[in-house]
């Protein structure tokens, strides 16, 4: 048992990372014209701008809120003033806030594809199978917070400190898989399903964040005409 969990949070995590970077760099430099979301838009509008505008906001600040709450060093937290609790109180309000609305999002995404026959015929396995996942990791990350308002409650900062210490860890390449042996498995679970979500990352339609389209803030509308008569969603 120790040697399993040394191995997923030890070593799993490199693996996930080399798969993440050499795998895009691979698809990128072989299959170009796979680089891209493979949007449903066109196929069918319905539901589509809402869920995908709530998973999008909510998986950016996710994925920010994580950058900058584990990988900032906890001197520079005490620093700038900001108390364990206050930090830990603000990653619960943000987490809340961020992962509802991907969840929701990411639900509604996963159903319309998997309820709309226009879109289902056109999706890959691999687009349902990792909306799927998605929806799994983010609902397990929301499942933490009730562990984690209860040790707000109580001052108990130690854990939110264990997690971000085992990242930097990992970072700097001097992992210590033991940081998260007294860690609730709600925890454990939810890193391992995020870590995962980069080793699937170069075979699916995620590689398009690659991409960081900030042009399409600023571009003009595209204009599609069909002669055919529109069909109801």
């Amino acid at each position: 048992m120790e040697f399993l969990h040394n191995f997923t949070f030890g070593v799993y995590p490199y693996i996930a990372v080399t798969t993440f970077l050499l795998g895009s760099w691979i698809r990128f430099d072989r299959e170009q014209y796979t680089w891209k979301s493979d949007s449903s838009q066109l196929l069918s509008k319905c539901g589509m701008r809402f869920a995908s505008n709530l998973f999008h906001y909510g998986v950016i600040g996710l994925f920010f809120g994580h950058l900058a709450g584990l990988l900032t060093p906890h001197f520079v937290f005490a620093a700038l003033g900001l108390a364990d609790m206050t930090h830990q109180w603000i990653a619960i309000g943000a987490g809340a806030v961020f992962g509802g609305a991907c969840l929701i999002g990411a639900v509604a995404l996963w159903l319309r594809r998997m309820t709309n026959p226009r879109v289902r015929a056109n999706s890959r396995r691999a687009d349902i199978n990792i909306l799927g996942w998605l929806v799994l990791t983010v609902a397990l990350g929301l499942s933490t917070l009730p562990i984690s308002i209860h040790h707000a409650s109580a001052g108990d900062a130690s854990v939110m400190i264990r997690l971000a210490d085992w990242v930097q860890s990992i970072v700097y390449l001097h992992p210590e898989p033991t940081l998260l042996q007294s860690v609730a498995a709600v925890y454990q679970f939810h890193i391992f399903l995020g870590m995962t979500v980069f080793l699937f990352f170069p075979f699916t339609r995620l590689v398009h964040v690659w991409s960081a389209p900030f042009g399409y803030l600023s571009r003009a509308y595209q204009i599609v005409r069909t002669k055919r008569r529109r069909i109801a969603c």
